[in-house]
């Protein structure tokens, strides 16, 4: 069965089955979702949970989708601001210093059983897991999801040459991390 196309699920919900075609949303975009998630919220459970937050928004609103931008844009942007918006509500009162908070995400992936990442994945992601929220998600989205900057542009809001800059200086950190290690 080839995949169907974001028109033909707007299609069906608009003029068919709403119910058939919110499940080939489901069945196209939740894995996708799932993982951009999950890179931004860390843990299985918390990503489960900010999914299932992202679906019920979808459901509710996707009568209203105006078709301005993809389906796709519009459900990273759902999931992206669900995900931050977790992390605001679940932001500690203090934070730990910078060294403890590395090992202590270090040792929360290590424990998953769902990472399956080596030793140089691990190092990576606490590299990332050390950079600012905004430059963690465009590194996330233009690394590991291969999104185009203006793709990321639409999701986060901001313009082409920011997501560049920030790019550019994550990865920065990420190599001086690395090397420093």
């Amino acid at each position: 069965m080839s995949e169907i196309s974001d028109k033909e699920i707007l299609l069906q919900y608009f003029e068919g089955d709403k119910n058939k075609a919110f499940n080939l949303l489901l069945q196209k975009y939740q894995e996708r979702l799932y993982w951009h998630i999950r890179k931004i919220v860390v843990s299985h459970e918390n990503a489960d949970d900010v999914l299932q937050n992202t679906f019920i928004k979808v459901w509710k609103y996707l009568s209203n989708f105006k078709q301005q931008s993809s389906l796709y844009t519009w459900l990273y942007r759902i999931a992206t601001n669900e995900a931050l918006a977790h992390l605001k509500k679940n932001k500690p009162e203090y934070h730990l210093p910078l060294s403890e908070n590395e090992s202590e995400f270090a040792n929360k992936l290590s424990d998953d059983n769902l990472y399956t990442g080596d030793e140089i994945a691990l190092k990576l992601q606490t590299a990332i897991n050390t950079l600012p929220e905004k430059q963690k998600l465009v590194f996330n989205m233009k690394y590991f999801d291969e999104m185009k900057y203006k793709e990321i542009s639409e999701i986060l809001d901001t313009s082409v040459g920011a997501l560049k800059a920030s790019y550019h200086i994550a990865v920065k950190k990420i190599e001086e991390y690395l090397k420093d290690d």
